[in-house]
């Protein structure tokens, strides 16, 4: 009988008669009795105790040390000198010194800290021109409207790279020295490339078609970010394949930071020679910097960031104390349920039902 067949009507939108559109296939609910979930309770608490203890451990393992350098040691007079943008161009050297009791082993990161530089404003985030980082030839010499007031400078130049973020770009450098148990003083080998995202340095940062023109031909006719003290060609005059747009401190300064508080990679310690093979050896430590960042104006603080690392990352607790707190509500709660059901389910009617 084709009762619908080809009219409209309900039938003809009734689904078809198979077990998956007719609801007809087996399924199983679960009995959430206390012999069941009590244990998965136990069980999910002991898991986060044992996964917390061993993160905060393998974190623990780390080695590292802050030191902040905005007035410390000898750098109180570039911080007062910096006070005065006239003085901006003139050199300041300052140094802060630490030492190891027990040696680092493995790989040690170098980083620089600021705190209180709010990287996240929009405005700040939105001032730059990412086609002018990616090597647009028409975006260098008439750059985006976003990196107004940075777009050109007084005799009417375009800026390059142009934008607040690029503008402020963190300028201080830092040598590490050694002094040896014979008194001598070597200098720590810093890797100073490779340091930026891979993405970064090979996509998203290019420079212009150069052809056989050299960086500082391509760059003619522009003018460089005002804060700045060389220009965007010359940034490293040891090596033009770091210059340009795609200088590892520049990619690296130009990913925002999501806090107020933060530290960017400086440089990587190179073991390719004694003593530094194995790490850094314990013993006195100075640190010279070209003091030349000022922190005054938005009341910031500035820091030097030695660490080891560990494949978890560096010295960060939030992951093992959330497991922690975790495994410990989870303990709690089981043993509340425990309680209720021992002194109303076990010998009662049957609170499972």
């Amino acid at each position: 009988m084709n009762v619908g067949k080809g009219k409209p009507g309900p039938l003809a939108r009734r689904p078809d008669n198979s077990a998956f559109k007719q609801q007809r296939l087996p399924a199983w609910s679960p009995m959430l009795t206390a012999g069941t979930v009590l244990p998965f309770f136990y069980l999910t608490a002991l898991i986060c105790l044992l996964l917390g203890v061993w993160l905060l451990l393998t974190v623990q393992s780390t080695q590292g040390i802050k030191l902040d350098y905005t007035e410390a040691g000898t750098c109180n007079d570039c911080f007062e000198k910096r006070k005065n943008m006239s003085n901006a161009a003139l050199p300041c050297h300052c140094q802060v010194t630490f030492s190891i009791e027990t040696p680092w082993k493995g790989d040690v990161f170098l980083y620089y800290g600021l705190r209180n530089f709010h990287q996240n404003l929009r405005r700040y985030m939105d001032s730059r021109d990412d086609g002018q980082m990616v090597g647009r030839t028409s975006n260098l010499k008439s750059p985006s409207t976003y990196c107004v007031p940075f777009a050109s400078d007084q005799n009417g130049l375009p800026i390059a790279p142009c934008g607040a973020v690029a503008n402020s770009i963190f300028n201080d450098s830092f040598t590490v020295r050694y002094r040896s148990s014979r008194d001598q003083i070597i200098q720590v080998p810093l890797l100073r490339r490779g340091i930026s995202w891979y993405t970064d340095k090979n996509i998203k940062y290019r420079n212009p078609k150069s052809g056989n023109l050299t960086l500082a031909q391509v760059f003619e006719g522009t003018a460089r970010p005002p804060y700045w003290h060389k220009s965007v060609y010359d940034l490293d005059p040891l090596d033009d394949s770091n210059n340009g747009f795609i200088n590892d401190d520049l990619i690296v300064w130009m990913r925002e930071a999501a806090f107020p508080n933060f530290k960017k990679l400086y440089g990587v310690l190179y073991r390719g020679a004694k003593p530094f093979s194995k790490g850094l050896p314990a013993g006195n430590y100075t640190v010279n910097i070209e003091y030349n960042f000022p922190v005054q104006y938005f009341r910031g603080r500035k820091e030097v960031v030695l660490t080891t690392l560990t494949w978890f990352g560096g010295q960060n607790h939030f992951l093992p104390v959330t497991y922690l707190v975790t495994s410990s509500l989870i303990l709690l709660m089981a043993v509340v349920l425990t309680v209720v059901w021992l002194k109303f389910g076990k010998n009662g009617k049957n609170m499972e039902e």
